[in-house]
């Protein structure tokens, strides 16, 4: 397979010489051995993914990237035989050769997608992006933790050392029982759902069954909810309104709960608009649908709540993990994947399931969010969360906002444009 050659300018070589290396990037020398470079690409693919530039060299003295191709294409067969070598199946990666009229040789561009197997290195170990470091996965817990993050294994199959009738006496099974499967027994239905095992409840069984997960999870099942009275990137101390509210129970009851306290809140928020002080509003399908993601697929053996945070301009909800298996923010709503396979199979039998059309959930609030005219949701990992931002804003340009607000003022200040406007810099509206 013959693999394309791509023209590029004078400015784009200037943009790939400036590429630093980062936690999506990386950049060789054509001289590396294809051996080395199967650590930046495994560790790329145990991560987010990414790319690597093969053919930059580094001028230490004045610090700068020199473009150093390969003389002709062929040269680099040993680097894609290493890629191959990872990749067997063709698919994960791709590549491209770089040219420029005047800068001497090609240079190999390869895209490293994030890939829901765990890929060794030539040397048989693993690695991991971290930064711009690819760093051994070298230890049991950390390879466990690599088969979670790829969704390999759940933590939800986890034994956890409670009495199983902590979930088959509880009125939640009770109550479920009734209303889904009255012809069957509790125990034995727990036991054929792989919800009680060697005579344990399961952490799945747990979070669906349990009337107080928190007693046997700690930490890990609670959501925190917080009112900010800033529109700043960051909440504090002074600007926390009232103490933060913990949302417990089993994940139906959390679920709806939350949803149902953070429109309340929401409520009793007040921004300038162009005809005065108004309640903030976001649609509750989008807040319902965000909730609901973020309990059914959190990373359950991390020790952290998961955290709703409303701010003056916006709720950001931020769930412990990263996104599982091959999900990336850009692939999220075309792509499906279950942490949690089990707690989202069975959460689905219980009367108004929080999660009606499986795997449809952020696609329906980016929907709503359109219909209400604000803008999509933002989705982005950070600091091993996965965090979701609603931003009350409109898609209207600040044109069009400003002269909206004219129509019932007869002037506008700074601070109001960039109040009505979300935006943070004054020098942004003159």
């Amino acid at each position: 397979m013959s693999i394309p050659i791509v023209e590029i300018s004078d400015a784009e070589v200037g943009k790939v010489l400036v590429q630093h290396e980062g936690h999506f990037c990386d950049v060789k020398a054509k001289e590396i051995s294809p051996g080395k470079l199967t650590k930046t690409i495994c560790a790329l693919s145990n991560a987010e993914g990414g790319e690597v530039l093969i053919g930059i060299r580094e001028d230490k003295p004045n610090r700068v990237s020199v473009w150093s191709g390969f003389d002709v294409p062929e040269d680099a067969n040993g680097h894609i035989q290493a890629f191959e070598g990872l990749f067997p199946l063709g698919d994960g990666y791709g590549y491209v050769f770089l040219r420029s009229a005047n800068h001497h040789g090609f240079v190999l561009k390869v895209e490293v997608a994030k890939n829901r197997d765990v890929k060794h290195a030539s040397d048989g170990r693993v690695y991991i992006r971290r930064g711009p470091q690819s760093l051994p996965c070298d230890t049991e817990e950390a390879l466990t933790r690599l088969r979670r993050n790829k969704g390999l294994i759940s933590f939800e199959t986890e034994p956890v050392n409670a009495d199983p009738a902590e979930i088959t006496n509880s009125t939640v099974i009770i109550r479920f029982m009734l209303d889904v499967i009255p012809t069957a027994e509790p125990e034995a239905w727990l036991r054929k759902q792989q919800l009680i095992v060697h005579d344990k409840p399961t952490v799945a069984g747990i979070v669906l069954f349990a009337e107080e997960p928190q007693a046997m999870l700690p930490k890990r099942t609670g959501i925190k909810i917080y009112r900010y009275k800033t529109k700043a990137a960051e909440g504090t101390r002074d600007t926390l309104d009232g103490e933060p509210l913990s949302i417990e129970g089993n994940a139906y009851v959390q679920i709806h709960e939350a949803v149902r306290t953070t429109a309340e809140i929401i409520e009793s928020v007040r921004v300038n608009t162009p005809t005065g002080l108004e309640s903030v509003k976001y649609p509750i399908t989008a807040l319902h649908e965000i909730i609901t993601n973020a309990v059914l697929h959190r990373d359950y053996s991390i020790a952290d709540d998961i955290h709703i945070r409303i701010f003056d301009n916006r709720v950001e909800v931020a769930s412990p993990g990263t996104l599982a298996g091959h999900i990336t923010p850009e692939n999220i709503l075309n792509e499906r994947f279950a942490r949690n396979a089990t707690i989202v199979r069975l959460i689905n039998k219980f009367p108004d399931p929080p999660n009606k059309d499986v795997g449809e959930g952020l696609n329906t609030a980016f929907s709503a969010m359109r219909e209400m005219k604000l803008r999509p949701p933002q989705i982005e990992q950070e600091g091993g969360y996965v965090k979701v931002v609603l931003k009350h804003e409109p898609l209207a340009s600040p044109e069009e906002i400003i002269l909206e607000y004219l129509e019932d003022h007869d002037q506008i200040t700074n601070r109001i444009s960039r109040d009505l406007c979300f935006i943070s810099s004054a020098q942004r509206i003159g």
